[in-house]
């Protein structure tokens, strides 16, 4: 299994010496940059959260490379920065622009994330990657090792990572403010999945080159209905609400518990379909003893009725410990912390610590997570030499594998194992073995 550098300590050496020179990166600047230069980055994948990518390095960066294989989902950004070439195939950018290219953003659909960022992991340049990461669990472990053995800088797009009320809730856990936590309960609202299944297939438009955007997958006619959006629930391009969701979600105990990996995985949900993602699942993930932390239960639910609302009869609204404004039930998407001394519900912007009466004069620690300079800054300073981006592989990778581990358990039949993940085996559950690392089409390889 690839070594993992503990979280607190990285949180520690960041106050004690100001992200410390421990954890500072190589650089592999291609072209004898200074840190003071512009980095040179390609774009593959221009639409969406591309363009969010676009927006947030446009005044950090030099865009040499934009790259995407729908004319129309690139909007303006070639008319934005006419000095970047512009490319359909990541490929050719890769080959033509090697020298100038320092750092690779990806932002296409789950299911061609693996090829553009292991590609560019592989000539050594820093890489940005969408969240889930990856499609499959495969993908996902691969892509962070590849990451860590060529030593770039790294960052999954878990933007939410750097709100103020994120660092908050990981001290107070750290702080022990609810006592040892042995369950968490995560989870995102809604009943999103199982469309229809496409009934048009008109021609190819001219501005989209279907072959490329279908990557890897099967081949299939074009449809309106797989893009540019709803591919996000059909199984062989995306990964539903849970990989949609959980990297943003999962975020918040996996960065208060320091969680990596699990040792059991479990789903449990409505009927599966061969080509689309449910409505609902609910996954539980058991995690070991982790130094002095002990071992710890994380429930993931996609649902529109939150369990532990009425388990543990919470009311619709609240009052924030820290800020003390007003804030309701974060039945959207929220985490839920049972320690042996409280409990703790957040949201990414809201926390409460309970029972209220309890905590009602609670006096938060001195804080040690320090605040983000800014989610893309961060990457941009860790590609100069900087310390680690807060969501690096290292760190982000385990929690997207888990959450597409996840998907699988449920995909191969609401399945329950051991999970060995530094061989990754589903011990005796061979169902899991193809979902684990699919096949790839269209001559893709790994």
């Amino acid at each position: 299994m690839s070594s993992r550098i503990n979280r607190r300590q990285i949180l520690k050496a960041s106050v004690v010496a100001g992200a410390g020179s421990m954890f500072l990166r190589s650089g592999l600047l291609s072209y004898g940059q200074s840190p003071n230069e512009k980095l040179g980055v390609a774009v593959v994948g221009l639409g969406g959260q591309g363009k969010y990518s676009l927006d947030n390095l446009e005044k950090q960066v030099h865009f040499v490379g934009l790259c995407d294989v729908d004319d129309v989902r690139a909007g303006n950004a070639y008319e934005r920065f006419p000095s970047a070439k512009k490319y359909l195939d990541f490929r050719k950018m890769y080959d033509e622009l090697d020298k100038q290219i320092d750092a690779v953003v990806v932002a296409t659909p789950d299911h061609t994330h693996y090829h553009p960022a292991i590609m560019a992991i592989r000539m050594k340049k820093h890489i940005y990657c969408e969240k889930p990461l990856a499609h499959s669990p495969a993908e996902c472990r691969i892509i962070t090792t590849e990451a860590e053995k060529m030593g770039v800088a790294s960052q999954i797009g878990a933007q939410r990572h750097a709100y103020p009320n994120m660092h908050r809730v990981t001290e107070l856990i750290q702080s022990n403010a609810i006592g040892q936590v042995k369950e968490v309960h995560a989870w995102i609202g809604g009943d999103r999945g199982m469309p229809s299944m496409p009934t048009k297939f008109p021609e190819v438009p001219s501005t989209l080159d279907w072959e490329l955007w279908l990557g890897p997958a099967r081949t299939r006619p074009y449809s309106p209905e797989y893009c540019p959006y709803d591919w996000r629930f059909f199984r062989d391009f995306g990964t539903g609400e849970t990989g949609n969701w959980a990297c943003h979600i999962l975020d918040i105990p996996y960065a208060a518990l320091d969680l990596a990996y699990p040792v059991h995985v479990a789903a449990t949900g409505p009927e599966v379909d061969d080509y689309r993602t449910p409505k609902s699942m609910h996954c539980t993930f058991k995690y070991p003893v982790r130094g002095e932390l002990p071992p710890v239960t994380l429930h993931w639910y996609h649902t529109t009725a939150v369990s532990v609302k009425k388990e543990y009869e919470l009311p619709d609204k609240f009052v924030d410990t820290l800020t003390r404004k007003e804030f309701a039930f974060p039945a959207g998407q929220g985490a839920f912390f049972v320690g042996e001394k409280g409990l703790l519900l957040a949201g990414f912007s809201n926390h409460v610590l309970l029972p209220v009466d309890k905590f009602a004069d609670y006096k938060y620690p001195t804080s040690f997570v320090p605040d983000s300079p800014g989610f893309h800054k961060e990457w941009v300073d860790a590609c100069k030499g900087g310390p680690l981006a807060t969501c690096h592989f290292n760190y982000s990778g385990p929690m997207a594998e888990t959450a597409i581990l996840g998907n699988a358990a449920f995909y191969a039949g609401h399945k329950s194992f051991d999970w060995d993940a530094q061989n990754m085996i589903a011990v005796n559950c061979p169902e899991m073995e193809p979902l684990i690392k699919p096949e790839f089409f269209n001559g893709w390889k790994y």
